[in-house]
């Protein structure tokens, strides 16, 4: 039986059509661009080969090239009024309600991101705690010290939790600490993850 739900953030709590990732991403290769001194085509080429081999850019920036201003970076990336992107749901505040066991958000983003996309959410009161990047020391999902870290604070057992996210090595990450997982995916994106699957978080009630 599933005594807690830990959710991602970013196009797990809204939808992957929202026009935020493409804002953030966008963010990102600006920002890697000024840091390496490259064009932005050339930051999103080399962005793209070498994050996989880490949780986020920010990460590989600090490994890679020495990168130690991490406040500057995410003032960039997340600025003020970005959540103006993203639709209000009415509908989603009664459907966490309906979860009826504490609910959790784990996310790779820091806490200013957090706190206003759920507060344009409406449902910044529906968590009893928001574990961001800052709180696993700007290394984040998937490993499993980050998870384990999480899991600590919250005081239940993995088997007894399920994560939901829209990214399969983070939902893996997960699942490979002893939790449960479900991978969103709404554009069927990686239909080979091996993954529970569902394309809205308004599936999810099939897993609880």
């Amino acid at each position: 039986m599933v005594q807690a739900v830990l959710f991602d953030l970013d196009n797990t709590l809204y939808p992957a059509s929202a026009a935020m990732e493409s804002f953030i991403i966008r963010r990102m290769n600006e920002y890697t661009g000024r840091f390496l001194g490259i064009g932005t085509e050339d930051a999103a080429k080399v962005r793209r080969e070498q994050t996989p081999r880490y949780g986020t850019t920010l990460e590989w920036l600090m490994a890679e090239h020495g990168l130690v201003d991490s406040d500057g970076y995410f003032a960039w990336v997340h600025p003020d009024g970005e959540e103006e992107l993203i639709d209000q749901d009415p509908a989603l505040g009664p459907f966490l309600d309906s979860i009826r066991v504490p609910k959790f958000v784990f996310t790779n983003a820091p806490m200013e991101h957090a706190d206003r996309i759920l507060a344009r959410l409406g449902i910044a009161g529906q968590f009893e705690r928001v574990f961001d990047i800052r709180f696993n020391a700007l290394r984040g999902k998937p490993w499993a010290e980050s998870v384990d870290r999480v899991m600590s604070a919250i005081g239940t057992e993995a088997a007894r939790t399920l994560f939901v996210d829209d990214m399969p090595r983070y939902v893996q990450g997960f699942i490979d600490r002893g939790g449960q997982g479900v991978l969103v995916d709404q554009f069927d994106k990686h239909p080979d993850s091996g993954l529970q699957t569902i394309h809205s978080i308004y599936e999810l009630t099939a897993y609880l």
